[in-house]
């Protein structure tokens, strides 16, 4: 790669890649899935009493806060105790700390933070050793609430078709289906077509990054002492390379590929979507519950799939989460009892009980309740358990997997209506300059090698056309200029013709399609339709509507500003299996641009 293309997803080090990336979410809420928000606060207490507050890692939020709900109006210290649990996402959690948790974009301020894995606190402590900063997190080892082993989950008729639940398989087994031209014809089955994987970017999310741990172990045969010298070596490069290409498109969250796979199971199209994804054991059994965003309290309001999906432990090794439960070192003697006090409770056997009810294994490992077979899972396997690579080793990884990684091919399509010239209170500044300011940082997250290309849409640009075509799509190392002057002359217009420029750019890209790369449309909006003489909704949706494949354009939207459609934007983007990012508070767009730019 070049200087300039190696700035996309290039970890410079071990800290500054994970973090930096993952902070950019700060503010996000995706759509599909559970926002990282602050809950609602009832209270049992009152006088003096206490607030312990706990940041957890979202897929068992939920459930934390249901347990904290139960927990809180106990005394402890002679005071009454509530404990309040916000979400937020590992990586978004470590970066705010890392940065001193500004309460006015982070929220309160946490007592105690439990991310996914241990990794995020080892990741905090170097980055806080690596700015010269101490006094966040102390130096011992954070004891366990609950484990999850990493799983590819399949659709169960595919991995019945490899030979599951009695024979190993693993990245290697995989690698070779994805690189086999029969695709599932190699098993008899050739109308499921080529295999395809979904993953997230092991930048943000703990399945990502283990999942790509887990492909390197693969490639060099080992499950321990993974070196920086064989990252290189062209057969290890070769076979990650295999993994990458399988990729539908990356991602923040599992929920994205999970909530698009029940929809497509909703039409009787789970096989069509993808072959497998990369999440955590609790996830995939909360999807075959018809759970997919894992929260007991949306538990039942969904069928259970048609199509269930699988656990396959991969053979050749596997990372599990272990949910650290991690006081900050700010906490106040008392926050520290309390917060030993309710870790405690937590791992007591009915708290427990609850957490294998809804797929987690107990904090030492054993699987219980709907951790089951009827569940997809295996709860006697013997998991060959990755011991993590070393910091250096994992920069290098990273850094590996940025050069590895498969391609994007995508269309920025920019609203330049009348509203994007209202002023964001606070900052200055317009919504369209902030929307460019974010388009333009995004171009960094882009290799020489990607093709990117710019829109602008209102109503009327080009004759009766709503768009106009500011750059065509191009290899960055043309582009990348180009992108950034145009983007920086952008000036607000007339009405917003939404649909048909979602349309038309969705068109665009499929007469433009690179096979061998993610193929995308990002449509950032302030607004609504208002042209009334164009396509409707409903003809929209049937015209964008995707069974996937390689030949998939999948089209991301974002809503900017409290006016834009939000459910309407969420079906314009799950008609063709992507997401749809909320960025109603303006002054976020830089993060969820950044957020959505992830996904390729």
């Amino acid at each position: 790669m070049t200087s300039a293309g190696s700035s996309r997803r290039k970890v410079i080090s071990f800290v500054v890649a994970v973090a930096l990336a993952i902070g950019l979410i700060v503010g996000l809420r995706l759509l599909t899935s559970t926002s990282d928000e602050t809950a609602a606060e009832p209270t049992k207490c009152a006088g003096d009493s206490v607030q312990l507050r706990v940041a957890a890692s979202p897929e068992k939020a939920g459930l934390l806060q249901q347990l904290a709900a139960d927990y809180s109006g106990r005394t402890v210290a002679g005071r009454c105790v509530d404990v309040l649990v916000q979400a937020k996402s590992s990586g978004a959690a470590m970066q705010a700390l890392a940065q001193g948790w500004n309460e006015a974009v982070d929220g309160p301020r946490p007592d105690v933070w439990t991310p996914a894995a241990s990794g995020w606190v080892t990741l905090l402590r170097q980055r806080l050793i690596k700015a010269d900063r101490s006094g966040v997190v102390t130096d011992a080892k954070p004891e366990s609430i609950v484990t999850a082993p990493l799983v590819i989950a399949m659709p169960r008729p595919m991995a019945e078709a490899l030979g599951w639940p009695d024979k190993p398989l693993g990245w290697r087994d995989l690698v070779a289906l994805a690189g086999d031209p029969a695709g599932w014809a190699k098993y008899g089955h050739p109308e499921w077509g080529a295999f395809r994987l979904g993953k997230t970017n092991p930048n943000l999310s703990t399945s990502g990054l283990n999942a790509t741990i887990g492909a390197y172990f693969a490639a060099t045969g080992t499950s321990s002492d993974l070196t920086e010298n064989v990252l290189n070596q062209p057969d290890v490069q070769a076979f990650v390379r295999g993994v990458e290409q399988s990729i539908v498109h990356y991602g923040d969250t599992t929920l994205t590929f999970l909530s698009n796979l029940q929809r497509a199971d909703d039409r009787g199209a789970a096989l069509s979507y993808i072959s497998a994804v990369a999440v955590e054991e609790n996830s995939l059994v909360a999807y075959n519950q018809g759970n997919p965003t894992g929260n007991p309290a949306t538990r039942g309001q969904h069928g259970k799939p048609k199509v269930p999906l699988a656990a396959i432990y991969p053979s050749d090794g596997t990372l599990v989460s272990d949910h650290p439960f991690t006081v900050l070192a700010w906490a106040d003697d008392t926050r520290k009892q309390v917060a030993a006090d309710f870790l405690a409770y937590l791992r007591g056997a009915d708290q427990q009980k609850r957490f294998a009810n809804e797929g987690f294994r107990s904090f030492d490992g054993k699987a219980d309740g709907e951790v089951n077979r009827d569940n997809g899972v295996l709860p006697d396997v013997r998991l060959n358990a990755l011991t993590p690579p070393a910091p250096p080793v994992l920069d290098k990884l990273l850094t590996s997997w940025g050069q590895l990684r498969k391609q994007a091919n995508v269309l920025l399509v920019v609203d330049v209506s009348g509203s994007m010239s209202s002023d964001v209170p606070g900052t200055g500044k317009t919504r369209l300059d902030l929307a460019k300011q974010a388009a333009i940082n995004s171009l960094s997250q882009f290799a020489d090698t990607d093709k990117v290309g710019l829109w602008m849409f209102s109503t009327r640009l080009d004759g009766e056309k709503d768009y106009l075509q500011l750059v065509p799509t191009g290899p960055m190392s043309t582009n990348r200029e180009q992108l950034r002057g145009r983007l920086e002359g952008l000036v607000p217009t007339s009405g917003t013709g939404l649909y048909d420029t979602a349309l038309a750019a969705h068109e665009y890209l499929k007469a433009n399609l690179d096979p061998k790369a993610i193929n995308a449309v990002v449509v950032l909006t302030d607004g609504k339709n208002e042209d009334s003489n164009g396509i409707v909704l409903d003809d929209l949706l049937g015209r964008l509507r995707t069974e996937g494949g390689n030949d998939a354009v999948r089209l991301f939207t974002i809503a900017y500003g409290g006016d834009a459609d939000l459910s309407v934007l969420r079906r314009i983007a799950e008609a063709t299996d992507a997401a749809a990012y909320d960025s109603s508070k303006p002054d976020t767009i830089d993060q969820v641009f950044t957020a959505v730019i992830s996904n390729f």
